[in-house]
């Protein structure tokens, strides 16, 4: 018997958790999320919130900042929502009690982070996206409104009519099992997980964004994926982001003889955007053919330690003394700017189907997303789709931001691939990703990549169809479709901008790729 509800959430990471509160008074929510509420994105987030709240900032200069960082192709609307609303939401987090570190006034104590012209950054010490995770959830279990099913991996969604409907999930007892809604929110995070070195957590698989595409939901800007510069990167040793928060402290990037390169390859130095310091490390590399590290060993031990105690424990854990030691360094993906095209109220190309947070593209990022902007898209963007979905009067058609779309194009991901191969390993999806459709980017490589991949997708397909309630191929049916989308749109723009790192196309071309574009599966 299907689980009936007013509103579905799918995901529990902050854009989730903030429509659900706004949705809560409005009726029934269900809320699936595939694993621990706490392990999304959201609790991984170290550096901060970023808000205009400091005396010399204001959503003008935010919006500026965040402009520049997205290399010519930020929504301004977008951009302006973003800004403007976003104090209001971080004020009400510290309404409901989330603990902010305080200056000696009592007010928030703000960091500055790379490509911000002020200190901006609230922060929770180094577990931020953690301290906003708790107070949510806090508040969302305490309603009783909202039912939570924990280790719900949704499948697919339902439509009926060209609308979505509901979705489908496999619970604890690894049953399937149906939600229907007559309203839907994706909120599932990201896709790191598509890359072979990653930041995210194991569960950003990208479920979202394949589902949606796979349900004619239009997506869009997917070959923008930020590549994040300063990831410990020992032998050995899990991946571990070092925040942007310890540049934005002091922190300096050094190569093996100990000299600060930064300046070698830009102005701003080890805080130019994140894009840039990645692709400098890579040449840097190259250069000396020796590795690049970052260091705090020039500032007050106590204070690096007291102010970054998660990231200081794992460099232990590593062998290294975040305080003292040079940490080897690299990049690894982080942060996918592109994905479900929606509205500024969360719409997306399907009838009542919205999405929010990073797996929703608005374009408020554009090429290259400003550093702890993603913890304040998820916060008020979540709010706003909430709100579009409690109106029951009107459910009007997205108005596309994408000044191109191909659903032809689009529609031809699996034909003329040939007869599906054997049994797809996840690995060989996220490597081939890592190798061609990562920080350095060429045609011969993405169009191997594309090649393969749409041979992948035909092989998931067919495990999916064998294996309808299967955790394992949903998860690699995510993998092969959004590695599959991904390196498409990067084999298309034939320019560099922002996170988009084109070797063949070194140059940013506004007069044929200064817009965006969109694929949508013909159904």
């Amino acid at each position: 018997m299907p689980i009936g509800a007013d509103f579905l959430v799918i995901g529990s990471g902050i854009a989730g958790l903030r429509a659900a509160l706004t949705l809560a008074s409005a009726g029934r929510v269900v809320i699936l999320t595939k694993a621990d509420p706490r392990e999304s994105n959201t609790g991984y987030a170290q550096g901060g919130i970023a808000a205009a709240v400091g005396p010399d900032d204001s959503p003008d200069l935010h919006a500026r900042d965040t402009i520049a960082a997205g290399d010519g192709l930020c929504v301004p609307a977008a951009v302006r929502v973003l800004t403007e609303e976003g104090p209001r939401y971080v004020h009400e987090l510290i309404e409901w009690g989330a603990a902010f570190d305080r200056g000696p006034d009592g007010q928030p104590a703000l960091g500055r982070e790379a490509a911000h012209s002020v200190r901006r950054v609230l922060h929770a010490a180094d577990a931020t996206g953690r301290e906003i995770g708790r107070v949510l959830w806090h508040k969302v279990a305490a309603h009783p409104q909202v039912a939570v099913y924990e280790d719900a991996l949704v499948m697919s969604l339902i439509t009926r009519d060209g609308e979505c409907a509901g979705a489908t999930f496999v619970g604890r007892d690894d049953t399937l099992q149906h939600v229907e809604a007559p309203r839907t929110l994706i909120a599932t995070g990201g896709a790191g997980q598509v890359f072979r070195e990653t930041t995210n957590p194991a569960i950003a698989t990208g479920d979202g964004i394949a589902m949606a595409f796979d349900a004619g939901a239009r997506v869009a800007d997917l070959e923008f994926v930020q590549f994040h510069p300063t990831v410990l990167s020992a032998e050995g040793e899990p991946r571990f982001l070092l925040s942007e928060a310890l540049r934005g402290e002091g922190a300096r990037l050094v190569n093996e003889a100990g000299e600060a390169f930064m300046a070698r390859y830009e102005p701003a130095g080890d805080l130019a955007s994140r894009d840039l310091v990645a692709r400098a490390i890579v040449k840097e590399v190259a250069r000396t053919g020796a590795p690049v590290y970052l260091t705090m060993a020039h500032l007050d031990a106590d204070y690096v330690r007291r102010r970054f105690p998660t990231i200081a424990r794992a460099c232990r854990e590593a062998g290294f003394d975040l305080a003292a030691d040079r940490v080897p360094i690299s990049p690894a993906a982080h942060y996918v700017m592109g994905g479900v095209e929606t509205d500024l109220d969360g719409r997306t190309s399907v009838p009542r189907l919205f999405a929010a947070g990073e797996v929703a593209c608005t374009g408020v990022h554009g090429a290259n997303r400003l550093a702890s902007n993603s913890l304040l898209e998820g916060l008020v963007f979540g709010a706003r789709a909430a709100e579009a979905m409690r109106d029951r009067l009107a459910l009007p058609s997205l108005s596309s931001h994408c000044d191109e779309v191909g659903p032809s194009e689009a529609s031809a991901d699996t034909r003329g691939a040939g007869p599906a191969g054997p049994a797809v390993e996840p690995f060989a999806i996220r490597d081939l990703m890592w190798k061609h459709a990562g920080l350095v980017r060429t045609r011969d490589g993405l169009s191997a990549a594309v090649r393969e991949l749409a041979q992948w997708r035909i092989a998931a397909a067919a495990q999916r169809a064998a294996a309808p309630g299967d955790r394992e191929c949903r998860r690699i049916a995510s993998l092969a479709t959004v590695g599959f989308l991904i390196a498409r749109a990067a084999l298309r723009r034939e320019e560099t901008r922002g996170g988009h790192f084109r070797a063949d196309f070194p140059q940013r071309d506004d007069i044929h790729f200064g817009k965006h574009f969109a694929d949508a599966r013909r159904l």
